[in-house]
């Protein structure tokens, strides 16, 4: 399913859209976290991520156990970016009351992607 809409646990791609509209600046992969068990796990443990991970539903996040600092964008319900963090290790984000799903990434990934307030993006699972 592209752009909007209810996921289910898998991979896809991320596609990033400029805040102006324009060109995608990136397409990454992403691993999607829709299932309550899913996005509960979420990155714990991990050393690395390729890409992105969306969490759906969600609104906030935490990074209690994990191993790394991550960049964490909320997304309204139209996919739009309405905040971005880098969050070190041992965390406890504030929940964003306009996002509906979350996006984590490697810290520094999102400001390579163009990933910033305004921007859009796109689901493709």
């Amino acid at each position: 399913m592209g752009r909007r809409g209810r996921w289910r646990d898998g991979r896809g791609e991320l596609v990033v859209w400029g805040a102006l509209g324009g060109a995608a600046a990136a397409t990454v992969p992403l691993e999607v976290a829709a299932s309550y068990r899913a996005r509960t796990r979420g990155l714990l443990g991990r050393d690395s991520v390729e890409g992105a991970m969306l969490l759906s539903p969600a609104s906030g996040v935490h990074t209690f156990r994990m191993r790394m600092p991550i960049d964490v964008a909320y997304l309204d319900r139209r996919l739009t970016v309405v905040a971005v963090r880098t969050m070190k290790p041992g965390r406890l984000g504030l929940p964003r009351p306009r996002a509906r799903h979350v996006l984590e990434a490697e810290a520094g990934a999102m400001a390579g992607w163009g990933l910033r307030v305004g921007a859009r993006v796109e689901v493709w699972v």
